[in-house]
């Protein structure tokens, strides 16, 4: 998207595809002002009936070495923030997409692991779908912030508690073989 004009009356009269009737905020990494003020103007002229949508609300993407680039969530809050009201989020942590996924491939809860390395992503998505839920420790995460929930009175800090935890998906390979 680019802005058809140098002025905010510009941007604001630009023309609209008229069978638009959602937003979908996901990875963008030309996420752009253009193209937040055409989300903006989309969700303005549908009102409810167009569908504010996010992929998920990952703040923080991680990179080796401790580096890091802004995630996902950072651009839906964006949008959300413009258009004064919060998305629908189909990936993790919500049901949504386990729910697909278990109608297509039959899965059993009781039988299936949810392994990750965000505790308020996979492993409340595990948790709250009745999974077995495995850390590893490669992410955002630390064994710290694990407990800290664990040990808290809080109920809903309990929700980000793994069953299991490992420093590395690699220490599950030589039990694969099993």
């Amino acid at each position: 998207a680019a802005l058809p004009g140098p002025a905010p009356a510009d941007w604001a009269q630009a023309p609209l595809d008229p069978a638009v009737r959602a937003v979908l905020v996901g990875f963008d990494e030309h996420f752009s002002y253009a193209k937040l003020c055409q989300a903006l103007r989309y969700l303005l002229r549908g009102g409810p009936d167009c569908l504010l949508v996010g992929t998920n609300r990952d703040h923080r993407l991680p990179l080796e070495g401790g580096a890091a680039i802004p995630g996902t969530g950072c651009l839906v809050k964006a949008v959300e923030t413009a258009a004064q009201r919060e998305a629908f989020i189909v990936g993790k942590p919500n049901r949504f997409m386990f729910e697909c996924v278990a109608s297509e491939f039959e899965l059993e809860p009781a039988r299936t692991i949810m392994v990750g390395d965000r505790l308020d992503t996979d492993i409340l998505l595990g948790n709250s779908c009745g999974l077995t839920t495995l850390l590893t420790l490669t992410g955002v995460t630390a064994l710290d912030e694990v407990r800290g929930h664990r040990e808290s009175a809080c109920p809903a800090r309990h929700s980000l508690v793994p069953d299991y935890y490992v420093d590395s998906i690699a220490e599950l390979l030589p039990l694969l073989g099993e």
